[in-house]
């Protein structure tokens, strides 16, 4: 089984989150949805990288020093 593209899923979710409002006006998504994403973002990367943070900035297309302080930002240093 093939799996779903990452958007398909993220956009299904949404879908669903706004059914879960029940009308109720959003708030800050934009933030709560990179902080949600970003973090196990950065723990996949960090680990399949083997913890090399150059290696992880670099497939991240980032600078490492924007890394590192994302990874203490996330509590994952």
């Amino acid at each position: 089984m093939t799996p779903k593209p990452i958007d398909t899923v993220v956009r299904e979710n949404l879908e669903a989150y706004f059914r879960d409002l029940d009308g109720e006006e959003p708030h800050s998504m934009h933030e709560m949805l990179i902080k949600l994403v970003e973090k196990p973002l950065l723990e996949v990367v960090m680990q399949r990288s083997g913890g090399n943070q150059s290696k992880a900035a670099d497939w991240l297309g980032i600078n490492r020093n924007t890394l590192r302080r994302k990874l203490s930002d996330h509590g994952l240093l």
